[in-house]
């Protein structure tokens, strides 16, 4: 799937079947990738926006038009209520939750510096504590099977230059949240992963942009991913061959950080 194509023909699954989803940021990129994917395997999907409603409902309609069902939710997860509040939505909506996807982030870069106290707030409050309160929300509700999954970043295995400590700062700390979450609600027969992307072909990071030549040199293959490369991790461990895999964290990075 390219960058202007997230709306590809797919095949169709039923390994999700009867399962609900809730995906993070789900109008474009990843995020949209993640939800047609799952929506493919049978799962009725709610995906959360913030600026962009047009394409959020693009994007539901996309799984409507396949036969599947879908809902947009508008949710800011800048702000303390939203991701209880998506949650709480797809439970109503839907009656049940068994999947999150901890997807939406807010990507900066720049000089250390140049770190304002509002753009430190902002990714704070949109890359972690609102996974942490959609976690919290969620594990209220799902039964054995439950999945968490969180998106991270490669930087969280390498960090190759200077601009990007606020999100390494924040990927990286959703790996002890993952590893917390994993051992709190293991018991309880629900699991807490991590998908951590390289370079992937999106709008906020495409692949004839001005660093994209330094970033494929980075990678061992040679070039970026697709958004499909990630959904297709996500569908793993969300589907039946992800039940003995928590805790952990899968690299989908074309060896960024081997």
């Amino acid at each position: 799937m390219t960058n202007n194509d997230l709306y590809a023909r797919r095949p169709s699954g039923a390994e999700l079947a009867g399962k609900v989803a809730l995906v993070t940021g789900g109008s474009r990129g990843i995020g949209a990738a993640i939800a047609v994917t799952l929506a493919s395997s049978g799962a009725k999907v709610a995906l959360t926006y913030a600026n962009s409603p047009d394409r959020a409902d693009a994007v539901a309609n996309r799984i409507r038009d396949d036969g599947g069902i879908a809902s947009a939710i508008h949710a800011d997860l800048a702000e303390p209520d939203a991701a209880r509040g998506a949650v709480e939505r797809t439970v109503n909506d839907f009656g049940r939750i068994d999947i999150v996807v901890n997807n939406a982030g807010f990507l900066t870069s720049g000089p250390l510096q140049d770190v304002s106290v509002a753009e430190l707030d902002r990714v704070l409050a949109v890359d972690l504590r609102s996974v942490f309160l959609a976690s919290q929300a969620a594990a209220r509700h799902m039964s054995e099977g439950g999945r968490i999954i969180s998106i991270g970043s490669c930087f969280n295995g390498r960090v190759p230059g200077p601009g990007a400590v606020l999100q390494a700062m924040a990927k990286s700390a959703l790996i002890g949240l993952t590893n917390g979450l994993a051992r709190e609600l293991g018991p309880r027969g629900i699991t807490a992963t991590m998908v951590d992307p390289g370079p992937i072909d999106t709008e906020m990071n495409p692949a004839d942009g001005d660093t994209a030549d330094f970033q494929r040199s980075l990678t061992a293959l040679g070039r970026y991913g697709e958004v499909e490369d990630i959904a297709a991790a996500v569908a793993y461990l969300a589907g039946p061959g992800g039940r003995y895999v928590t805790g952990a964290s899968l690299a989908v990075d074309g060896g960024y950080t081997a």
